[in-house]
């Protein structure tokens, strides 16, 4: 146990060593901080944006869904795939205009193409409101990493509060470069851990992956469909849905800082060619999962389970690795919402004059932002898939907008859109916590956006026809006969 504990600390002490190591110079504006002078290459552009992807859901999240829910888990595995096959295409219009226009920020984008600054601000709102729990999320992910192998809950409670204060120490002084400089470390150790536990943990307890799933296809049938329950097929597919449109329409707003940064667009599209083949590692924690099926007793804690086999297979020092690369998927993803949140805060939001009093509340931002989210990670732990669809729910309502700005003229207006976006985030609201029942196992961000669609295809016309009466009309000249 020693030694897990001292591999622990030294992990979290190793990460924030290399984001401070980022730093390539003082940052002269909130550009160079957030966007890191849009001018990343391919290798980083690559580790920033599977970052955002392989986070502490990652880590487990993904074997806790496979072991309560079955092959239910691979609703994760298209959903990230077909978001960026609609990036594909996507991407060099929204960097072109990015690059064009200086957005840096979801928000910057959504004022511009609008011209509506009132629209910036509320979808800066929204963001802020609906990524704080994927913040959260990244932190009791830390705390419960340290949690499950030390069996000791000060120890979780003392290792979130060191994470967090290394990330706001080394996102304040190296910006995004310090966020790529510590992705290159959590991608490369999270794939040796899982290719490691992918062979270890089925051979030790079933001999095998294929033996494995034989061994479950006779004792747990059930596990190997979509079968009736809280994870059933409409769960399934409406998560799926809701999740790709998210991705494919960059809703989530810590995403566009990694766009944004890129040198040229090919950059962009020569990895999203390549990161949907990336995506299959997602398959690795969830055969872990399903190893847990023929070990665990049902009932035992879903989100713990990678850890605890890992503790019954690996020696200490090997067990410690893991849990480095766990903590690191907890910690890499947080810095990188930080950025997206506080830069929202300064730019969309605080609307201040002057670079120097914006970076001031951008900094302050990054601060409060992260102790929220530590406190909230403290007294108000909550299992970690839920959190996060409940972000995907929240931001996905935004994706009509969004996806109208590529127009070079759009059909609608601010009013519209604006409408639209107020019944569908009054219907994830009032879903997720007053009628939780009402939805069944419909993902409520798509009941949201199915409203937010409605009221939008109606208010449209309305608005339009409300533009021509409001237009002075020439008057007309009646021609007299003699």
């Amino acid at each position: 146990m020693t030694t897990i504990l001292i591999m622990t600390f030294t992990g979290i002490g190793l990460i924030g060593v290399l984001g401070f190591a980022g730093r390539r110079k003082p940052a002269a504006d909130l550009s160079e901080w957030a966007v890191g002078g849009r001018n990343f290459g391919a290798v980083s552009m690559w580790f920033l944006q599977a970052g955002e992807v392989f986070t502490t859901f990652t880590f487990l999240g993904m074997a806790g869904l496979a072991f309560s829910g079955g092959v239910a888990a691979l609703y994760a595995l298209p959903y990230v795939s077909i978001g960026y096959m609609v990036l594909f295409f996507l991407a060099k219009r929204l960097w072109s205009l990015g690059k064009e226009r200086g957005y840096l920020t979801q928000g910057d984008y959504l004022e511009d193409r609008y011209d509506s600054k009132l629209l910036g601000t509320v979808a800066a709102v929204l963001g802020v409101v609906f990524v704080l729990p994927y913040l959260q999320l990244q932190i009791t992910g830390l705390g419960l990493i340290v949690q499950l192998v030390t069996g000791n809950s000060s120890s979780g409670t003392l290792s979130m509060i060191i994470g967090s204060a290394l990330v706001v120490a080394f996102v304040l002084w190296a910006g995004l470069h310090g966020v790529a400089m510590t992705s290159y470390f959590k991608d490369v150790i999270m794939l040796i851990v899982l290719g490691v536990l992918l062979v270890a943990i089925p051979s030790h307890f079933a001999g095998g992956v294929s033996a494995m799933f034989h061994r479950i296809d006779k004792l747990h049938p059930e596990m190997l469909t979509i079968h009736a329950g809280p994870a059933d097929q409409v769960w399934f597919t409406t998560s799926m849905l809701v999740s790709a449109i998210g991705v494919g329409l960059m809703c989530l707003p810590h995403a566009w800082p990694a766009v944004m940064s890129a040198r040229d667009p090919k950059v962009l599209r020569r990895n999203y060619t390549w990161m949907p083949l990336y995506e299959l590692c997602l398959l690795m924690p969830i055969i872990v999962g399903f190893a847990a099926i023929l070990v665990l007793k049902p009932g035992s804690s879903a989100n713990g389970i990678l850890l605890t086999l890992s503790k019954q297979v690996l020696p200490a020092w090997a067990t410690g690795l893991v849990v480095i690369a766990a903590i690191a998927t907890a910690m890499v993803p947080a810095a990188g919402i930080l950025i997206g949140i506080s830069s929202l805060v300064a730019r969309n939001i605080a609307r201040v004059q002057g670079e120097r009093t914006q970076f001031w509340i951008n900094h302050g931002t990054v601060v409060a932002a992260c102790g929220l989210s530590l406190l909230l990670a403290i007294f108000r732990p909550d299992l970690l898939a839920n959190l996060l669809l409940l972000t995907y729910s929240g931001t996905v309502q935004l994706a009509p907008a969004i996806a109208l700005g590529f127009l070079t003229r759009r059909p609608v207006g601010k009013v519209p859109i604006l409408a639209g976006l107020f019944v569908g985030e009054l219907a994830v609201i009032w879903l997720t916590f007053w009628n939780k029942d009402l939805a069944g196992n419909v993902n409520v961000g798509l009941i949201g956006l199915a409203a937010n669609l409605i009221v939008l295809t109606l208010a449209a016309p309305a608005e339009r026809l409300l533009a021509r009466r409001a237009t002075p009309q020439p008057d007309k000249q009646v021609a007299m006969t003699a």
